[in-house]
């Protein structure tokens, strides 16, 4: 199997970070996970990344943190949110700063494809 872009996830669930990647090799893409906004910051991947799946709500720099963490350093990297404690107001907030999709978690694979297709897309 050819691997595609890379989509990087950056979630503090330890099972999130297991299970989605797995998922994503299985769709076909590369696939780096994180625990925290920080250490995607730190690592080398901030530039080779073309779609970040992100958690809302992370001890530290939250997901909408590092949305606007990138957004101050120029990264247009497309992001496909991803929450457990997702409120009427949160998801439409950050689709308005940009987001591609604000998924609630449990989410299907289809939703999480369609969403990453619709990201990749938007590249």
């Amino acid at each position: 199997m050819v691997m595609h872009s890379l989509v990087t996830v950056v979630d503090d669930d330890e099972s999130v970070r297991e299970s989605l990647p797995d998922l994503l090799k299985e769709f076909g893409f590369a696939v780096q996970s994180f625990a925290s906004a920080e250490a995607f910051l730190a690592s080398g991947y901030v530039e080779q990344t073309k779609c970040l799946v992100l958690d809302i709500a992370m001890p530290g720099m939250s997901g909408p943190d590092l949305q606007q963490e990138l957004m101050a350093r120029q990264r247009d990297i497309p992001i496909v949110f991803i929450t457990a404690h997702g409120d009427e107001t949160v998801c439409p907030r950050l689709l308005e700063r940009g987001a591609v999709a604000c998924l609630l978690k449990p989410f299907t694979d289809t939703a999480l494809l369609d969403a990453l297709e619709t990201a990749l897309q938007t590249r």
